[in-house]
């Protein structure tokens, strides 16, 4: 039951951050020393010079010296009978308790009202809890495009950390329902760190200064060459079309242009409504009937090199090819079933999500599923 937990919440066995923050934190209670260090000193003198003064065991002259200096109690002991340089020590020694005790609760108080401690705890908590992520995106700079990609990676069970350099994002964050978080410049090796990058499956980057999106991508392409590990897939966003090649040949896997994207539903919505409908049923909302998914032939597929008709995946699958993008990007719509598959091929499906799950797992088998043999 708990791993089953564990894998809807998308948890790793191993919940080790990838950056530890004890050395700031503890940096912060260097402050606390010094409002210590008085109160010992001065609760010592005061043991000390009941020792010497009065007829007191060691106990007894710490007990006196402690709530003296506190000014919690008086007269549990011997006071009644002190003489004149005992009745001097203890009004020194309360004059310096209550100076002291304020100067260490006002230190104390500023520090808290500073926020820095407060904030490292808190985001020690949080990278804490994201170190147990695995398989998330780590999406870059809050905007609007931000919040609603954050709504459906809610609404798709999609594990995801949003990373923003603004001071007061954190607000932002709570007002969004962020589950996840970081306040940093999202191409610093110190936010990679504490987004976990190193466990995600992907980025996304969605700031409106083109310079932003480059250093990402440059600083994500070189954090994965350290780390020797398979390509991140990295999404980000550009205005125009020059932008766009620019992220493109810079290592970003897709560009999106929204000001495309919004033009391009526009124009589907005045040369044919029915299909904006089609598509706001079928593709854009979660939980529905059919899916719409491109898949890629690896090198090893059984497929290569076949006809389309020899997987039979209407039979089998219940699922439909409605088109083959080549490796040299040349588009066939609706092909028949004597098209044959090449290489690194693309393939356009359309079916239910268990079609399309089956479809894959016989796509990517090394030899002929048996299931074929009896079609």
């Amino acid at each position: 039951m708990f791993m089953k937990l564990k894998k809807l919440l998308h948890w790793g066995s191993n919940a080790k951050p990838d950056i530890d923050l004890r050395p700031e934190l503890y940096e912060q209670f260097k402050a606390f020393r010094l409002p210590l260090i008085l109160i010992q000193v001065f609760i010592l003198i005061g043991t000390l010079g009941y020792l010497g003064l009065e007829n007191y065991s060691l106990i007894q002259a710490f007990f006196q010296a402690s709530y003296t200096f506190t000014n919690t109690g008086f007269g549990a002991l011997n006071e009644s009978n002190f003489g004149p340089l005992s009745i001097l020590f203890t009004s020194f020694l309360t004059v310096s308790g209550v100076g002291i005790t304020g100067f260490s609760v006002a230190f104390i108080i500023s520090i808290i009202n500073n926020g820095t401690l407060t904030r490292l705890i808190k985001e020690k908590k949080m990278v804490n809890k994201i170190a147990r992520l695995r398989n998330h995106y780590v999406i870059c700079y809050h905007n609007e495009y931000t919040i609603e990609l954050s709504k459906q990676f809610r609404d798709a069970q999609i594990p995801f950390v949003v990373v923003d350099n603004r001071p007061d994002f954190d607000k932002e964050a709570l007002k969004h329902k962020y589950p996840y978080y970081i306040i940093g410049d999202p191409h610093t090796n110190i936010a990679m760190l504490k987004t976990h990058l190193s466990s995600a499956k992907g980025i996304v980057t969605f700031s409106k200064t083109p310079s932003d999106n480059i250093a990402l991508i440059v600083s994500v392409r070189l954090f994965e060459k350290e780390l020797s590990r398979r390509p991140y897939y990295i999404i980000s966003s550009a205005d125009t079309e020059e932008d766009v090649e620019k992220l493109k040949k810079l290592g970003s896997d897709t560009v999106v242009s929204p000001t495309k994207l919004m033009a391009q539903r526009i124009s589907a919505m005045a040369i044919r409504p029915d299909m904006e409908n089609l598509l706001e049923r079928f593709v854009y909302k979660k939980d529905t009937p059919l899916d719409l998914e491109e898949v890629i032939v690896p090198k090893y597929s059984w497929l290569v090199l076949h006809k389309l008709k020899e997987a039979h995946f209407r039979e089998i699958t219940k699922v439909s090819i409605i088109g083959i993008t080549q490796k040299d990007g040349k588009y066939i719509p609706m092909p028949d079933g004597e098209a044959i598959i090449a290489s690194e091929a693309k393939l356009l499906m359309i079916g239910t999500s268990n079609g399309i799950r089956e479809t894959k797992r016989f796509i990517t088998k090394k030899q002929k599923p048996k299931e074929l043999d009896y079609v």
